[in-house]
């Protein structure tokens, strides 16, 4: 076996394809040979380089994250006291507490 692969890289992002020791290669189980395509710290860059377009897309498009807003207040059920009390169906029936 081989003790380098090649790093196949990405000229999107400016990474160039260069060999490198079979250990920089992450572990990839859905590959034939288990291994990853870019080295690690290749991968790195890769994925930054795609979060931070998506990013610059979002924002592009006018969608930004959401401003930190003061949440509603909850409202909480007060407790009843005498008076009429629905029941299911819209009627209703006289109770009082003892």
């Amino acid at each position: 076996m081989a003790d380098t692969r090649k790093c196949i890289g990405s000229t999107r992002f400016g990474i160039e394809a260069h060999e490198a020791p079979i250990e920089d290669f992450p572990a990839q189980p859905s590959q034939k040979d288990g291994l990853g395509r870019m080295c690690k710290v290749h991968w790195n860059q890769y994925t930054a380089g795609l979060a931070r377009d998506a990013k610059a897309r979002k924002t592009a498009d006018g969608t930004t994250e959401p401003a930190e807003t003061t949440p509603e207040p909850v409202q909480t059920k007060s407790r009843r006291a005498k008076g009429n009390v629905p029941e299911p169906g819209g009627a209703t029936t006289e109770t009082s507490i003892a």
